[in-house]
This record gives structure tokens, C-alpha cells and sequence, in this order.
């Protein structure tokens, strides 16, 4: 029973880790001692954010367009060119877009669906081989994508793809999941509630009023991020595949 947190010395990969909840897991990762890679489309962002993690240990960034087919090969071909065994990979990176129904483009749309559900699909493929030289009897390889509570419950905004977008997520777990681990690979999906990031700060210049109504009365954390994604990885879940783990403060048990 000891240890069933540990993940030190595993490799992860981690998608849209620049900034936002990717870089929270990202920080975790590291700070635990997992090598972790980060990519992002923005080499800038992601570099520094690289920079400021790798003084708490192994961050290597990798920029990459993961929103096209040749992007996700490209980026997968980098990563297997680097680590013959991956032992997680963190599907976080998405997009949104806002707009009303009568005037939603197709552009946001594909946008949205590209690099929400289908990078996820896509990478997960071309990265197979190193999670299953990842897996052992006891504590498999690990996937989480990153879905949201916007693909469980009504939004009540205008962001129809991602809403739709992330209840795909959450199907595709749930298959990914069952059929995954009889190879040895776990596949489970978070789906967080309100965290600050760049794509919710429209949102938090009403932050006291919107989280009075949160069984949990906050935003997430760092920690909250980063440790829903360490037990994801570790022993302690290695009888978890295909769910949904909602990361909320209580905001759908509520609803």
C-alpha cells in the first residue's frame, strides 16, 4: 500500500501545456518527477513556460500544430524520435468559439471539432507504440483527455462546437477506454469545471458572483488540476479506464 502516488520516473506527454490547465498538470508532472514534454502552437509561451518548470525538473518543449493530420505526425514522429516508452499522455489541448446560432461559421466550427476531438483521436493513434512499451502488469500506460462540464450540461452560452465537441470526448474515453486496456493502456477523460485561463478570463472579471453559486465556493486550483491528473497516472487508479472524472467544485452535482 505504499507509494500509490508515486509516478517519478515515468515520461509524460502533455498537449496545450503552455499555459492554462495544461501547464497546471504540466507543473504537477514535474514537480513529481515525471520528464515531461510540453508543445503548444506558440514556441514563445512555450519555451518560457518550459524554462520556468525546468527549474523544478525535467520540462521539454516542442512546439507543434496539433489542429492538422501532418501537425499530429509531425509532433508524434518528435516525440517517438526522443522516448521509446511514453507513459502518459495528457489530451488537453482545445479551442473555442462563440457565436450565435444564426451566424455560427463553418471556420469555428471545424476549428473547434479538429483540434478538440479529432487531435485527441489522432495522436493517441501515432503515440500507441511507445504507450504500450509504457505498460506494466500492475500500472498500465495512461491517456486522460481533457473534456469540460460544458459537455455534460447545458452551457447556456453560445459556444455550441465546444459544447458538442467535449460530450464527444467524453464518448470517445469511454470507448477508447474499454477496448485500450486489454492492451495495457487506462483511458479516462477529466472534465473540469471553472480554472482561470485565457479561455475563460471573459468570464472572471465576474468571478465572486459566479463562484457564489458553486457548492465549493472557488475556482479550481493548480493543485486541484495537477492532482486529478497525478492519480489518473499513478497505481492508486490502475483499475480506472473509460470515465469521466468531473472536476468541479460540485457545479453539476448541483445543476
Amino acid at each position: 500500500m505504499h507509494n500509490l502516488f508515486d509516478v517519478s520516473g515515468k515520461v509524460a506527454v502533455v498537449t496545450g501545456g503552455s499555459r492554462g490547465i495544461g501547464a497546471m498538470i504540466a507543473e504537477g508532472f514535474v514537480a513529481n518527477g515525471v520528464k515531461t514534454y510540453i508543445t503548444a502552437r506558440k514556441a514563445e509561451e512555450l519555451e518560457a513556460t518550459a524554462e520556468r518548470l525546468s527549474a523544478l525538473g525535467e520540462c521539454i518543449p516542442i512546439a507543434s500544430d496539433l489542429s492538422t493530420l501532418s501537425g499530429i505526425t509531425q509532433f508524434a514522429a518528435a516525440v517517438r524520435e526522443r522516448e521509446s516508452a511514453v507513459h502518459i499522455l495528457v489530451n488537453n489541448a482545445g479551442a473555442t468559439w462563440g457565436a450565435d446560432i444564426d451566424d455560427f461559421p463553418e471556420s469555428g466550427w471545424d476549428k473547434v471539432m479538429d483540434l478538440n476531438v479529432k487531435s485527441i483521436f489522432f495522436l493517441t493513434q501515432q503515440l500507441l507504440p511507445a504507450l504500450r512499451a509504457a505498460r506494466r502488469d500492475d500500472d498500465p500506460a495512461r491517456v486522460i483527455n481533457i473534456g469540460s462540464v460544458n459537455g455534460i450540461t447545458n452551457a447556456h452560452g453560445n459556444n455550441y462546437g465546444y459544447s458538442a465537441s467535449k460530450a464527444a470526448v467524453h464518448q470517445l474515453t469511454r470507448q477508447l477506454g474499454a477496448d485500450m486496456a486489454k492492451e495495457g493502456i487506462n483511458v479516462n477523460a477529466i472534465a473540469p469545471g471553472l480554472f482561470p485561463s485565457k479561455m475563460t478570463a471573459h468570464m472572471l472579471a465576474h468571478e465572486a458572483e459566479l463562484v457564489e453559486g458553486f457548492p465549493i465556493a472557488r475556482l479550481g486550483s493548480p493543485e486541484d488540476a495537477a492532482g486529478t491528473a497525478i492519480y489518473l497516472s499513478a497505481r492508486a487508479s490502475a483499475w480506472v479506464t473509460g470515465h469521466v472524472l468531473v472536476l468541479d467544485g460540485g457545479l453539476v452535482a448541483e445543476s
